[in-house]
């Protein structure tokens, strides 16, 4: 059995956790999640082949939230449409919702307004984690080696020397800015925020206020936007050059109109979930946060 770093002493024997939605990260966290000797039950994210020690694979959404204490939902978060990120279509609703136990919680990064209604009408709990720091950075470094990644196999540039722009400052577009300028390309750092700016010049970065986008796209090899508002407008991708790739790295709804990039010929991506190119170090990274979330509501439920 794992040890789990947790102040407060949790009973995992009586827990029963269902991980429901995902990708490879969820993997990780269901197989962590078990080695506790909680009772695990999971779908939704990609089953591996030879299984997951100690957890129950459950033939739906339903089956794996039925009486459980603790739902664990996806860390990408929630489409547009109400759905988690899954291997196949959830809508956490509140008939799904009530097979939980009168008492169960729900850990996430980040509900939709319909989850938030659903869940209090049910007095299930629900505990977000997107904007927890320590787990964001922790899993940084693998967003920003798929978003380079991503880059270079989207490109005929190298990026040292590529004319790249980074579209805000907060964890991702912060670590962005400082590996680039790293690597030897030429970044300009577009955000409202003086001090922002400030911080992203120390940094080696050219800067420009976001009001300034459409005056240096022109110039511009790739465009990484990292803030999920609609900040990267049709008039500033019309301003780019042909070859140039844009990137989107925010949650829904985005930050960049990318149907209106892709109907002018410019190539886009949509870089979400970039955490899973490196799932074990994440999942795990994840699981320590979520595992003290949990010791703290047992603690004071």
């Amino acid at each position: 059995m794992e040890e789990i770093e947790t102040e407060i002493p949790v009973d995992w024997n009586d827990l029963s956790v269902a991980v429901v939605g995902g990708d490879e990260r969820e993997r990780e966290i269901a197989r962590l999640a078990a080695a506790t000797g909680a009772a695990v039950r999971a779908f939704g994210f990609p089953w591996p082949e030879g299984g997951i020690e100690g957890v129950e694979k459950s033939a739906n959404a339903q089956d794996a939230l039925e009486d459980a204490q603790f739902a664990l939902f996806p860390i990408p978060g929630m489409g547009m449409d109400g759905s988690l990120f899954a291997t196949e279509k959830i809508i956490p609703n509140r008939e799904l919702l009530s097979v939980m136990r009168p008492d169960a919680h729900i850990i996430l990064g980040t509900p939709d307004e319909a989850l938030k209604q659903a869940a209090a009408s049910l007095q299930i709990g629900l505990h977000e984690y997107e904007s927890d720091k320590e787990l964001m950075l922790l899993r940084m470094p693998s967003i920003i080696e798929g978003a380079l990644k991503l880059a270079i196999e989207n490109t005929d540039r190298t990026l040292h020397r590529s004319k790249v722009c980074v579209v805000g400052y907060g964890n991702i577009g912060a670590m962005l800015n400082r590996t680039l300028v790293l690597l030897g390309s030429h970044v300009t750092l577009a955000a409202r925020n003086p001090v922002a700016r400030a911080n992203a010049l120390n940094a080696g970065a050219e800067v420009v206020h976001t009001d300034d986008l459409e005056s240096i796209a022109p110039q511009l090899d790739i465009l990484f936007s990292t803030v999920p508002a609609r900040i990267v407008t049709p008039a500033v991708l019309d301003k780019l050059p042909p070859h140039a790739l844009v990137m989107d790295l925010s949650a829904p709804p985005g930050g960049v109109d990318l149907d209106y990039a892709k109907r002018i010929g410019l190539k886009t991506v949509w870089a979400r979930g970039m955490g899973r190119r490196a799932p074990v170090t994440v999942g795990a990274s994840q699981w320590k946060g979520i595992s003290q979330r949990i010791a703290a509501i047992l603690q004071n439920p």
